[in-house]
């Protein structure tokens, strides 16, 4: 495979001014920021947000996606000066050889979103040997040359799965030889448990952080009853439910070319026809629709359903084939009025003949958030949406009949309005995104490890991370969000204080 070289360097330069203008940024970064830190697998910079935040200075970033790369280096690199810019590199693995040293520079942190790849099982093998030729590798090798005070990973929530148990039990087994104190109970965050006064955002996006602290190979391997940095659930109290995915929209009026992401005339009348059931059911019924997928193509009498044939069907569709007909038993009167009045729906694909009303008791599915799935058309109530993926599924505002923009997707994952994608396609940019880290979630499990580990770690850093606010991005959501909140609390407050 072939590799762009970094941008900044020439191939015969970096061979032979690398090591040299390394030691200048490490030396230069400790004069005149608190920390040094290494992005890796960089991404779009959801972690260079929050260690910016917290006056870290960047010296080295990798990242192999072209496009996303240019992305970072458009919001978090082009306006610096030529000498506080960090070393740009594409693929990691050109800078940590096997058989030389490393070609990374000092630092005092190392974050990486880095990829999960598959470890042999053969010889039940453990730490640096077993986990060669897969990227992790690459990261253990820089933290065995450079050894930074805080190595913070980010991974997909599957690592600690069971399905996965040997992977991880390898990387924490590697982390610890190397000499890093960590966790054998994996830290699993998102986004939308931390309310918007901590840089939370309404996004269900569960991830799996690894933090660790270097105290050498004999504290590490002895000091291994060390509990997971955060826990998975709500902070300070926050209720999940006073989310409004209003707060990380724009106004359609600044957004340009707004029109590309409205529904077009056959989505409109997909989702037209299905609100008129939402509608004639709580005329008449005063209910919602209900919570299992709704198949209108298998509404028939239960009567007429095949215990033979539901007996050969997995039991999870047998038991939606059973209560779709019970629903077409029980409210027979209204879908066969809704269907004489919209004979259109009959001509609808497969898919949208499909419903899955997840909003609860939401007035009307122009109120949800919805997702044209290849299962179906997904309803939510306007809360938080559901993790942000790589792939072409982009969330649907139903209230302002429209897709999210690549812009709030950004918000979504904690950025600021002035974080810019520069023009690129929007599908790259979406892509981005969902393969992003969360800044809120990152920086809340990052600052409470440092502000637990705080007498195991340099002085200069802790300060730096402990007294910045504890908000990373000011205006990732609309004002609205800080003063809902605000009201929230404020009875409690009141409470307290009497």
């Amino acid at each position: 495979m072939n590799f762009v070289l970094p941008l900044q360097f020439t191939a015969a330069a970096r061979e032979l001014d690398l090591a040299d203008q390394s030691a200048k940024l490490a030396s230069m970064s400790k004069r005149s920021a608190p920390f040094a830190y290494v992005d890796l697998f960089a991404g779009i910079g959801g972690f260079h947000a929050m260690l910016e935040h917290a006056g870290g200075r960047c010296v080295y970033v990798s990242e192999i996606d072209r496009e996303a790369r240019n992305t970072y280096l458009h919001n978090w690199v082009d306006h610096l000066p030529e000498a506080e810019r960090p070393i740009i590199n594409t693929d990691i693995t050109i800078d940590t050889p096997e058989d030389a040293p490393v070609n990374v520079p000092a630092h005092d942190v190392l974050a990486a979103g880095f990829p999960c790849q598959p470890f042999s099982k053969s010889g039940f093998q453990r730490g640096m040997d077993e986990a060669r030729g897969t990227l992790f590798w690459n990261i253990a090798r820089i933290l065995e040359e450079r050894k930074p005070s805080i190595v913070l990973l980010e991974n997909v929530r599957n690592l600690a799965g069971p399905r996965h148990r040997h992977e991880w039990d390898v990387i924490i087994q590697t982390l610890r030889e190397i000499g890093y104190r960590v966790s054998s109970t994996p830290s699993v965050f998102s986004p939308h448990f931390l309310p918007p006064s901590l840089g939370g955002t309404p996004q269900v996006r569960d991830r799996v952080f690894i933090l660790g602290t270097y105290v050498g190979p004999a504290r590490a391997m002895a000091e291994t009853d060390v509990a997971p940095t955060v826990v998975r659930g709500p902070v300070q109290g926050w209720n999940v439910q006073n989310w409004d995915t209003d707060w990380i929209l724009d106004d359609d009026t600044s957004i340009p070319g707004v029109e590309k992401y409205r529904l077009t005339a056959d989505e409109t009348e997909w989702i037209n026809v299905w609100d008129d059931l939402v509608q004639r059911m709580w005329s008449a019924r005063g209910v919602r629709l209900p919570g299992f997928p709704l198949w209108a193509d298998s509404w028939i009498p239960e009567r007429g359903l095949d215990p033979m044939e539901l007996d050969a069907l997995p039991q999870w569709k047998s038991d939606i084939l059973v209560k779709n007909a019970r629903f077409y038993d029980d409210h027979r009167d209204i879908i066969g009025s809704w269907k004489k009045a919209n004979p259109a729906f009959a001509s609808f694909p497969a898919s949208r003949r499909k419903l899955e009303w997840q909003a609860q008791d939401t007035a009307s599915l122009w109120d949800t958030v919805m997702h044209f799935r290849p299962s179906g058309i997904r309803a939510k109530a306007p809360t938080y949406l559901p993790a942000l993926v790589a792939i072409t599924q982009t969330s649907i505002i139903g209230s302002r009949r429209r897709r999210l923009t690549p812009h709030e997707a950004a918000r979504l994952q904690g950025f600021g309005r002035d974080f810019s994608f520069g023009g690129q396609r929007d599908q790259a940019s979406y892509k981005q995104v969902g393969n992003g880290v969360a800044v809120g979630a990152a920086w809340h499990v990052f600052r409470t490890h440092v502000e637990r580990d705080a007498s195991d770690l340099p002085s200069r850093l802790v300060r730096a991370v402990l007294s910045a606010s504890v908000r990373p991005t000011g205006n990732a959501l609309a004002e609205a969000a800080l003063i809902h909140e605000e009201e929230l609390t404020a009875p409690l407050s009141g409470t307290l204080a009497g």
